[in-house]
């Protein structure tokens, strides 16, 4: 019998390595070709990866849980053969995304009318590895203090924890001192947070006492305080709910991005009557056109593309004291998903694409993202985002942003209010639609002038529309 080696296969330009959360064939099953083996997890979405091939499995190679690279052999399989010849499957395998709960009818309406996006941001860029050969032969160069090396010597870093490390100031003899749990030892996020925690509460200690040193001889500073956590306690009747993979990465990225981001709020109220009375006049034609329903988030993204052009900091990332200027406009709208977690799929180059374009684009990626058929790469490199709160009701907000970026819109709901309308014969009072945009920025880069201008210029973008564009 030949042995075949099935690889874990490329999933897109932005995703180089995967999480085994469960074998769906075990060592002696039957695995007919096209059978699905295991589902795997990126930072962006869940997979199944098939088997090209008919045999029997004999050996996983990765653990549950455990973190494999792009191309690295997961699992083998007995085919029909000469004995003890190996065979390697080197071509990209095409994975299929696993099957989502089927949404009840009436979620399935609301879907059908316009695919909710509300306030949510997963990772948007992946923590790469790369395996290196011979990369253990290398001598460990000296650094400077506070420095972080690129390979880290003899131990290998993701690039998430470099990035982490060098923002922190972790040194690289810290870093090497830190005990991994990953896959090999590898140090992961957690077990970077946690030395962080740690290395605080130590250094606060040492603050307290050098503050006792400088005090008179007879005035001895009282110890602080402890504060624990409060424990949980449970009440009759409560029920427990362990957090899906997906919610975790949700929790994880909404506190970093807390923590990373100077967090500040502007606020407009736009006037989008004539926008209102456009779409209803052009969305049958359009449709009937085009086969495709026009909702309101295509033309809030349009408007926002064109205020980007014109405030091109407001497309732009951090990286410690440097500020990296976007050369693309890729704008992500946070998706609500049938089993309740949340995604944001990146419409790339919007600035490029005209409004029957951007159509398309978003349907697209909301009916792909409500039937979790989303590729990896259609939830990478965003680098701004737009969520729509309005389709529940919500006037207005305060996001939180999607690191990477410096910037999020919140888009409130459309309210028909009574507005004051300036005309040649004097101040009238008319029933007008009127909608309420939140931006939050990173105040350590964005000011209050560029933010305050920014969500400006996108209401009058929204509020100047002509009523006599055609589409």
């Amino acid at each position: 019998m030949a042995k075949y080696q099935l690889l874990l296969p490329k999933m897109g330009e932005s995703v180089a390595e995967a999480t085994v959360i469960n074998w769906l064939k075990n060592p002696g099953d039957k695995v007919e070709a096209d059978d699905t083996v295991v589902e795997i997890a990126t930072d962006k979405v869940d997979s199944e990866v098939p088997s090209p091939v008919s045999g029997t499995l004999v050996e996983h190679l990765f653990k549950k849980n455990e973190i494999a690279q792009v191309g690295d052999v997961i699992a083998i399989i007995e085919i029909d053969g000469e004995a003890d010849e190996p065979v390697y499957k080197e071509e990209t395998i095409e994975v299929t995304e696993s099957a989502p709960e089927q949404p009840t009818a009436s979620q399935q309406a609301v879907a059908d009318e316009e695919m909710p996006v509300i306030n949510s941001e997963l990772p948007t860029e992946p923590e790469l590895t790369e395996n290196i050969p011979g990369l253990e032969q290398l001598p460990k160069f000296d650094t400077q203090p506070n420095q972080v090396v690129q390979s880290g010597g003899l131990k290998f870093y993701s690039p998430l924890v470099r990035n982490i490390a060098t923002q922190e100031g972790i040194t690289q003899q810290e870093l090497d001192s830190i005990p991994g749990t990953g896959a090999d030892g590898r140090v992961t996020k957690d077990d970077l947070m946690a030395f962080l925690e740690t290395r605080s509460t130590v250094a606060a200690k040492e603050e307290v006492r050098e503050v006792t040193k400088t005090a008179t001889a007879t005035v001895k500073l009282p110890p602080p305080p402890l504060t624990p956590n409060p424990a949980y306690r449970s009440s009759a009747g409560d029920e427990i709910i362990e957090m899906d993979r997906m919610r975790q990465l949700i929790s994880n990225h909404m506190t970093s991005s807390i923590q990373t981001s100077a967090h500040v709020t502007s606020f407009v109220e736009a006037d989008v009557t004539n926008l209102v009375y456009w779409r209803e006049k052009n969305k049958a034609k359009f449709e009937a056109r085009e086969g495709e329903k026009i909702t309101f988030t295509p033309i809030f993204i349009e408007a926002v593309a064109r205020a980007i052009v014109d405030m091109p900091m407001i497309n732009v990332s951090v990286n410690g004291t440097q500020i990296i200027k976007k050369k693309d406009i890729n704008i992500g709208m946070a998706t609500a998903l049938p089993n309740g977690n949340l995604i944001v799929p990146v419409i790339r180059r919007a600035d490029g694409l005209n409004l029957t374009g951007l159509v398309k684009t978003v349907n697209d990626l909301a009916g792909r993202a409500r039937n979790n058929k989303l590729r990896p790469d259609d939830a990478a490199d965003g680098t701004f985002t737009v969520t729509n709160i309005g389709m529940f009701g919500n006037i207005m907000g305060t996001p939180i942003i999607n690191q990477p970026q410096v910037a999020i819109l919140a888009i409130g709901t459309i309210k028909k209010k009574p507005a004051v309308l300036e005309t040649p014969t004097g101040d009238v009072i008319a029933i007008r639609h009127m909608m309420y945009l939140s931006l939050s920025y990173d105040h350590r880069v964005v000011d209050g002038s560029l933010g305050g201008s920014f969500v400006k210029r996108v209401a009058d973008y929204l509020e100047n529309w002509d009523m006599n564009r055609e589409v």
